[in-house]
């Protein structure tokens, strides 16, 4: 499995995972400049944008720990833009779903609130 193959793999198992949690999946590969936001979804009145990292091992860390201080920034821009085109002022979260390949394993952590959020 490539690089591609196993991020698009856990792409679809965090969105099957989120929908388990109960989020409601708005958004898939939203593009705006050079940022992307994997899943856009709504989770109990809040609007969340989630970036997913998936990793084949974490010889060289968690996943989570691959979301750079520039990612960040280019994710929070894309998301403010995202909620000026849609004329929406609720409160928004930005989380992280670290996905580590284990053998024929997923295993999966949520990491709500991850990097910034600003309520109503």
């Amino acid at each position: 499995m490539n690089k591609q193959q196993l991020g698009a793999l856990g792409e679809q198992r965090a969105i099957i995972f989120l929908e388990q949690q109960g989020f409601e999946i708005v958004e898939r590969n939203w593009r705006f400049g050079r940022a992307e936001i994997d899943i856009i979804a709504h989770d109990a009145g809040t609007l969340v944008f989630v970036e997913v990292k998936t990793r084949s091992s974490d010889r060289f860390g968690q996943p989570e720990g691959f979301v750079s201080a520039n990612q960040e920034t280019n994710l929070i821009n894309a998301a403010d833009q995202y909620c000026h085109e849609r004329s929406y002022a609720g409160p928004i979260r930005f989380d992280i779903v670290a996905i580590t390949k284990k053998r024929n394993t997923l295993n999966i952590n949520h990491f709500k609130d991850a990097f910034w959020s600003v309520s109503d």
